[in-house]
């Protein structure tokens, strides 16, 4: 224990102590009983922050930079932009090839709504006027043949007039019936599966358009922070060319990597304790959740990855990548340690404690509270590993210890047992 934490504690003693004489009452507190438990022995590994995810997000298209609305550090939501590039070509074309695909499509609903009933009275009328004219042609032919044969009254030049106009009237009346035919029949089917088509290639070539518009909108694929800008606004980018690198760290991996003797315990789910020295005080919980089976041949190491929720405060995450880290995983082999409530710890000072409650052991009774400072293990559930002088069946406060000062008296309120359905896994040191 430094100087300089047996002085805090002493100063938090004289204030609890005056506050007491004041004549404020004990505080209602809820307490769990220090336990004894087989546990599996872990071993402490060096880690480092990582983004869950990364990428550098390029141009998928050729194109120049108008927008960048973005800087490093800036977080960004999926799928909003990270920059805009010049649409003002490909929008043109897109309005053509609409109208195009308009038009298109209202041939189609010509060819498939088939004939109107006025058009098919029109070509009625049509064939019933050839029909007409093919019967008085056909008489007229008639008289003038029996008028040749009779007496030779009309010459044989004005017999062969009558004739071929006979002759074309028929032609003109076959003519007028097949109009009113496919009038009736309306558009053949070939030919509005060939309209068809053409709407297809035409929505194919509105499609491809439209997904050209949109790739001249860069945009995130997850979650993240920009940690890098790679263009400006007025820049020239190429397909393929890198815009803003984006880091997703809402969920951080903390990537240890664990000797081989000791990577076989390993187990994927395992639940861990994460400290990180650049935030003193706080202690994260985190899972095994990925093992590489390939080491590093030198080393003779293996990444293992620690999955860790992080905390993001102020659209600021507290977990940054790059961060050192310090891990405890199981590594086999079994003996008693102590165990307390995730509750009981107290974190902000210069080292994790617990409070005990000294002079009382039920419910209702009056006591004071003693802290003792611990080194904290491997979590599992709602039990962690402490390194201490605690003592099994001491009671720790699991509930208002927030608010605790050494010596202040309390009350306690109710007792909770521990949950000790989980193994537990004891950190050592190497």
């Amino acid at each position: 224990m430094t100087k300089a934490t047996v002085y805090s504690w002493a100063l938090m003693a004289l204030a609890a102590s005056q506050a007491s004489a004041q004549g404020f009452g004990p505080s209602q507190v809820v307490v769990s009983p220090v336990i004894e438990k087989e546990v599996s022995v872990g071993h402490a590994f060096v880690g480092t922050v990582m983004p869950s995810k990364k990428a550098l997000i390029g141009s998928a298209v050729d194109g120049r930079v108008i927008e960048f609305p973005l800087n490093e550090g800036d977080r960004v939501a999926e799928g909003q932009p990270l920059a805009q590039l010049l649409t003002d070509t490909i929008t043109l074309e897109i309005e053509a090839a609409e109208a195009e695909l308009e038009l298109r499509r209202q041939a189609l609903a010509e060819l498939e709504n088939g004939t109107r009933p006025e058009e098919k009275d029109q070509a009625k009328a049509r064939m019933s006027s050839a029909e007409a004219r093919r019967a008085y042609m056909q008489a007229r032919r008639k008289r003038w043949q029996q008028l040749y044969d009779t007496n030779r009254a009309i010459s044989e030049e004005e017999l062969d007039e009558a004739i071929s106009s006979g002759i074309e009237s028929e032609q003109a009346y076959l003519e007028t019936k097949a109009a009113y035919d496919l009038a009736i029949a309306g558009p053949r089917k070939e030919q509005i599966a060939q309209s068809r088509a053409q709407v297809a290639v035409q929505e194919a070539t509105v499609n491809r358009l439209k997904d050209q518009l949109s790739k001249h909108s860069i945009i995130s694929r997850f979650d993240g922070y920009v940690t890098a800008e790679h263009t400006e606004v007025g820049q020239w980018v190429k397909q393929g060319d890198p815009v803003a690198e984006v880091a997703a760290l809402d969920d951080v991996e903390v990537l240890a990597y664990v000797v081989e003797q000791h990577v076989t315990h390993v187990r994927v789910g395992s639940q861990v304790t994460v400290e990180v020295p650049a935030i003193p005080g706080q202690a994260f919980s985190g899972a095994v959740s990925e093992i590489v089976p390939q080491a590093d041949v030198q080393a003779r190491t293996f990444p293992v990855k620690i999955r860790v929720k992080n905390e993001i405060v102020d659209q600021v995450p507290l977990l940054k990548a790059g961060m050192y880290a310090r891990v405890v995983l199981p590594t086999g082999g079994r003996q008693v340690a102590t165990l307390v409530p995730k509750d009981a710890i107290v974190l902000g000072g210069a080292q994790p404690m617990v409070f005990v409650v000294e002079g009382a052991s039920t419910v209702g009774e009056t006591g004071k509270v003693a802290p003792v400072p611990v080194k904290v293990g491997v979590a599992d559930g709602g039990l962690i590993q402490v390194t201490s002088p605690l003592k099994p069946g001491q009671l720790v406060v699991v509930q208002g210890n927030e608010r605790l000062r050494p010596g202040q008296e309390v009350a306690i309120q109710r007792t909770e047992a521990p949950a000790t359905d989980k193994t537990i896994s004891q950190a050592t040191s190497e």
